[in-house]
């Protein structure tokens, strides 16, 4: 199943952090804040923060796994 922006139905990469294209973001928030948006996820992605809809990891597992 293919990824599509939310804005324009533009089929996007798979593993993108945003379900919008880069125009679309571009035109509603702007080069450098887009920009900045996609980093931080992307960051949060990296580390493990970034579990879009994951309700099945114990709270205690992702404490021990910050400290780590």
């Amino acid at each position: 199943m293919s990824k599509h922006c939310i804005y324009c139905r533009k089929q996007i990469a798979e593993d993108t952090v945003l379900d919008v294209c880069k125009s679309c973001g571009v035109a509603v928030w702007g080069e450098k804040m887009f920009d900045a948006i996609v980093k931080n996820m992307e960051n949060a992605r990296d580390v493990g923060d970034l579990f879009q809809g994951s309700v099945t990891e114990d709270i205690e597992q992702k404490v021990l796994r910050r400290a780590a």
